[in-house]
């Protein structure tokens, strides 16, 4: 466990509040890194990383900073999985997902459906004057994607994202010390069951091909569908929301986007590197060391800020301003490097791209309502929690 550090060598990190880092942490994240990059934050009982350099080479060494630990939040809530574990038993729990989730594999058999999901859910969404595109588009469209990608096509959508509100407030609540309430055992267990149906099944779906194949035990496969349902829900969604939230609201680079469809991946990667829906990662230190200048204790908890990161000045000029048209906007740490690189990131991309095109193809005059839409924001799951546009 972490040894405080001399009180009064990190004062901007032992300045910092859970509000800080929940609002808009922006100033105080260039404070460290430009002062302590790698800082002690009392408010988390954790190291800091916010310098890119720094963040990409823990992210890199599974070594030293481990995800194998008792304290990680995400175990803790929905169960061990390759989000988890690290060296060989990381390796074998990643495989099973990683045929599913290759681009080629994607681009054939789903990038269509999500294609047509997104401008069915925008088409329903326009019988009002206004639409709030997070609730109506970005999140149904996660839930109903990764549905049918596992082959959970008859389980209540509904259900699925009430489950996953309750999941990340948990983790949430764990990261600040919080209890967790007590449904969520009970959310847990409806979803270990659907998928224990979806095991015993005859249907030709992702979790019966996880069965079948035996890379995972049994016993394993609940955990590791939860683990890739979250990441596809909670972060999907919040990358679609954060994109349109992005988009609309720069008037000018929405009328270049609507004269020139070829700009929509750099608009979605412009938005992943402001503002990427995991605001940071938990590492866990193997061993005693010196990284960036600073003492580390064996088995600290340290945080990687992945906001941090990619709003170093040391790698993208003027890094707070929405620039679709910067050369190296695709060099965000946001889907994370390393081993636990996300295995989904193919997917999100294509349900991202679908929604601003379904979105633009439907509504060429949209506008943002700015008095009723949010800015993203978020301890550790940042998103724009209302993104209300004009049709």
């Amino acid at each position: 466990m972490a040894k405080t550090p001399i009180s009064g060598r990190f004062p901007v990190g032992e300045s910092v509040t859970i509000e800080d880092l929940r609002t808009a942490p922006y100033g105080t994240l260039a404070q460290m890194r430009s002062t302590e990059p790698v800082s002690w934050i009392p408010a988390l009982g954790a190291w800091f990383i916010t310098r890119r350099d720094l963040a990409i080479e823990a992210m890199r060494d599974a070594d030293r900073f481990t995800v194998d630990d008792d304290r990680f939040t995400t175990a803790k809530v929905l169960g061990t999985s390759m989000l988890s574990l690290d060296g060989p038993e990381h390796g074998r729990h990643r495989s099973a997902f990683t045929a599913p989730f290759r681009p080629k594999f994607i681009r054939e058999e789903f990038e269509q459906r999500i294609h047509t999901r997104a401008q069915i859910l925008v088409s329903d969404a326009r019988s009002s004057d206004l639409i709030e595109l997070r609730t109506a588009v970005a999140g149904p469209l996660a839930v109903g994607t990764i549905l049918d990608v596992l082959g959970l096509t008859e389980v209540d959508a509904a259900d699925v994202a009430d489950w996953y509100g309750a999941f990340g407030q948990a983790i949430v609540a764990l990261t600040v010390g919080d209890p967790v309430r007590p449904d969520v055992q009970t959310v847990l267990d409806q979803l270990y069951r659907t998928v224990g149906d979806a095991m015993g099944s005859d249907d030709a779906s992702l979790i019966r091909t996880l069965v079948d194949e035996r890379i995972l035990r049994p016993d394993e496969i609940p955990a590791a569908v939860a683990v890739v349902m979250f990441g596809a829900i909670e972060t999907s969604e919040a990358m679609t929301a954060n994109a349109l939230w992005h988009l609309l609201s720069d008037p000018e680079t929405l009328d270049r986007v609507l004269d020139d469809r070829s700009l929509i991946p750099a608009v979605v990667d412009e938005s992943l590197r402001l503002e990427p829906a995991a605001a940071w990662i938990d590492r866990y230190t193997t061993s005693a060391f010196t990284f960036g200048g600073v003492e580390l204790g064996e088995r600290d908890l340290v945080t990687i800020s992945l906001l941090g990161a990619n709003r170093d000045p040391d790698v993208f000029d003027e890094p707070d301003v929405f620039d679709i048209d910067r050369p190296n906007l695709a060099q965000h740490v946001t889907f994370v490097q390393g081993p636990h690189t996300c295995v989904g990131l193919h997917v999100a991309r294509a349900e991202t791209n679908a929604a601003i095109n379904a979105v633009l193809d439907q509504m060429p005059n949209i506008e943002l309502d700015t008095s009723a839409s949010t800015a993203p924001e978020g301890l550790i799951f940042r998103k724009a929690a209302a993104v209300v546009a004009r049709t």
